[in-house]
């Protein structure tokens, strides 16, 4: 009982530890002997103990690495530092294992490297400005120079870009010197649109104010011309009844003596004087017959 009891733990204790499950996301590098043998992928595998062992545990996830500042000098001479975060990915386990020895430093000194060929091929505005180029750059040469260590490389960023301070400064003041730039820019063509808007409030007040006036003199001249068409329809409608009535030579004279009746009464300023003498005496006896007709009244 006892030896069978010691066998099972024996082959516990040899079994067990190698009866692996490999996770997801995971691989596991087997090798056999000394020689690589297998990828282990997700699920449970077992491994003959003494045989075979896991040379490396690899993990299929993309990683994400954030290399230090690195100095570079641009084309014209510019010494500034910047900084890279790396986008990866592990497609083969067996060429990560083998391929290269520390394959994160082989990447980040690859990465230095690559980025100094570049900006030393640009100049300091461009560098400033092209951060698409740069990143597209280095992803593509990257990505082919990891092809054999079984690295995908799906992206690089340019972190930060640091120039030299005195550069900085000068910068700074050429922004500032733009913004002030643009303000008075701005400023000056809402001075001229106000001067516009203004100018053309008064251009059309000033029309208004005409357009009112001559609408004024037009109704007046309407007025007088209507009211002169009155008394000239009136003075017609007067000769008119008179022909109708046929009016004679003694009527006419009635008519001249009321009106020297009016200029007796002292309401009249004017003088009416005939053309010939027999009028003239006409005219005075009749004028003083009504005058005595109106003092024994």
């Amino acid at each position: 009982m006892e030896f069978l009891l010691a066998i099972l733990i024996i082959v516990a204790i040899i079994v067990l530890p190698n009866i692996k499950v490999v996770p997801q996301a995971k691989t596991y590098v087997i090798e056999r002997l000394g020689s690589y043998y297998a990828t282990w992928k997700n699920g449970l595998h077992v491994k003959i103990p003494f045989v075979d062992r896991v040379s490396n545990v690899v993990s299929l996830k993309e990683i994400v690495k954030d290399f230090a500042p690195q100095p570079v000098i641009t084309k014209d001479n510019v010494t500034m530092q910047i900084d890279t975060v790396v986008y990866f990915q592990i497609t083969d386990a067996k060429l990560y294992t083998y391929g290269v020895e520390y394959p994160i430093n082989a990447i980040e000194n690859l990465t230095a490297t690559t980025l100094r060929n570049i900006i030393g091929e640009l100049e300091l505005d461009q560098t400033l400005t092209s951060r698409d180029i740069i990143n597209s750059k280095m992803r593509s040469i990257l990505d082919e120079a990891t092809d054999p260590w079984g690295i995908k490389v799906n992206r690089v960023e340019v972190k930060n870009i640091l120039p030299p301070r005195d550069i900085q400064e000068a910068m700074e003041k050429q922004m500032r010197a733009e913004r002030e730039r643009r303000e008075k820019i701005l400023q000056a063509e809402g001075e001229k649109k106000s001067s516009i808007l203004i100018a053309e409030g008064e251009k059309e007040s000033a029309i208004l104010r005409a357009e009112a006036d001559m609408e004024a003199q037009i109704k007046r001249a309407e007025g007088e011309a209507e009211a002169l068409l009155k008394i000239k329809k009136a003075e017609a409608d007067g000769i008119k009844m008179l022909k109708d009535a046929k009016a004679d030579s003694s009527v006419l004279t009635l008519k001249s003596y009321e009106t020297l009746a009016k200029m007796a009464d002292g309401q009249s300023t004017k003088i009416i004087v005939p053309s010939d003498l027999q009028a003239i005496a006409t005219m005075g006896t009749a004028f003083k017959e009504i005058i005595s007709d109106k003092k024994s009244k």
